[in-house]
């Protein structure tokens, strides 16, 4: 099964589940507005059914939420037309610069992506290209190369079709393949430091 068919069937389910740590949620929502301005166009890689897309589209000026997930993203636009957001716009899409058609960003948010994504660092170089000097990319990643007792679960859980690939990264290797694709950290955080989950602030030089 691949990436997109493991998310398009579990996307009815994945809808309905409500958000793991709200206060963990909430602050990375808080720290991510503090970079966001009302002239800002936007890019979310990865947006799932949208529930962040319409949370942070209210303080930017254009929103672009992306997923490779068709069913993902038919949820994600039933949640836009409820909630009435005008300057948000859901399509399927992948990570290559192919799918952008040299569209440019004033930044590209990533959550819950990276460590689901074949190759990281052809990610990160995709969301350089998207971004201009002093662009930003903000992003939180379950560092699960932390825990040992990730990988045996994870590795029971894929045959079964309830795990979808993963790499497990560790803080250091989140920080370094970012710093390696061109930008300077400007925050990290651990939002929530049990799992942990890793978000950086990142500029592109």
């Amino acid at each position: 099964m691949n990436s997109a068919a493991f998310w398009d069937r579990i996307a009815p389910r994945y809808a309905k589940q409500p958000i793991a740590d709200t206060s963990a949620y909430e602050a990375t929502l808080a720290r991510v507005r503090t970079y966001l301005g009302s002239e800002d166009r936007v890019l979310e890689l990865g947006c799932g059914t949208g529930t962040t897309a319409l949370r942070l589209a209210g303080d930017v000026l254009r929103y672009t939420a992306t997923d490779i997930s068709s069913a993902m993203i038919e949820i994600a636009e039933e949640k836009r037309w409820a909630d009435g957001a005008g300057n948000v716009t859901f399509r399927q899409g992948g990570v290559t610069p192919a799918e952008y058609d040299a569209e440019t960003f004033d930044a590209v948010l990533a959550f819950n992506l990276l460590h689901l994504v074949p190759d990281v660092g052809a990610a990160l170089a995709t969301v350089a290209q998207l971004l201009p000097r002093g662009g930003l990319f903000i992003s939180k990643t379950p560092a699960i190369g932390e825990k040992w007792y990730y990988r045996p679960m994870i590795w029971v859980m894929k045959p079964l079709g309830k795990a979808p690939d993963v790499t497990f990264l560790t803080v250091p290797q989140i920080d370094r393949a970012i710093a390696a694709a061109g930008f300077e950290i400007i925050e990290t955080g651990l939002y929530p430091p049990s799992t942990p989950s890793r978000f950086v602030v990142a500029r592109k030089r």
